[in-house]
């Protein structure tokens, strides 16, 4: 048999269920503090971690695509076409050691054409002498020396070197051409010698030469 105790008061139900309530209130409330406080601690620290998770990018080494890049042209694309603007390069010169100049080589004529060329080059008269001694030599009679002296005074002036440059006729009587003169046409006695028989031929004499050339002023 239990025996009662009178000093023991009841509890009434309205205290033990705002008790409970009040536990449970006091429950939620720390678990949403808790949240807050871990949220709060999570803010500070994630910026740090995040820095410290984040690495510095290296700069990566040069390649030979990107030094070809910098090296391309800027090109510029409109309706009309491509403009194309060139690059600016850097300057240089090249050296090119010069070659020697060649040292001609002197070339000795051959005979033939040296007397060739002498052969074609007038031979003027390098000799002495007198009009008198060429007409003599020349078997000129002497009555006829005063018609050949008017002639050859007028033609040469008893030049024997003398040549005219347009026609080229050459010697004391001008011979024309003056090659037909047999030997040297500027030899004054082969060119008279030849004009005493042109004389003779043509006019009779060389009194008849003379007096052709009087009235012709050639002969």
């Amino acid at each position: 048999m239990t025996p009662q105790r009178n000093d023991v008061t009841p509890v009434p139900a309205s205290a033990t269920l705002s008790a409970r309530k009040g536990s449970r209130r006091r429950g939620v409330v720390g678990f949403f503090s808790a949240l807050a406080v871990v949220g709060f601690a999570a803010a500070i620290v994630a910026p740090t971690g995040v820095a410290l998770a984040e690495q510095p990018a290296e700069a990566s080494p040069e390649s030979a695509y990107s030094v070809a890049l910098t090296e391309t042209q800027n090109l510029t694309v409109s309706v009309e076409g491509a403009a194309i603007a060139p690059i600016q390069r850097g300057t240089f010169s090249v050296y090119v050691t010069p070659k020697p100049t060649p040292t001609p080589t002197p070339t000795t004529a051959s005979s033939g054409s040296s007397s060739k060329s002498t052969s074609s080059a007038p031979l003027f008269y390098t000799g002495g002498g007198a009009p008198a001694e060429w007409m003599a030599a020349a078997g000129i009679a002497e009555s006829d020396w005063g018609y050949v002296d008017y002639i050859v005074s007028r033609e040469s002036g008893w030049n024997p070197n003398a040549t005219n440059k347009s026609s080229g006729a050459c010697g004391l009587v001008q011979a024309l051409p003056c090659s037909k003169v047999p030997g040297n046409g500027y030899d004054p006695v082969d060119n008279l010698r030849w004009a005493t028989g042109y004389a003779t031929g043509r006019y009779g004499s060389w009194a008849g030469a003379h007096a052709f050339w009087t009235n012709n002023h050639w002969w």
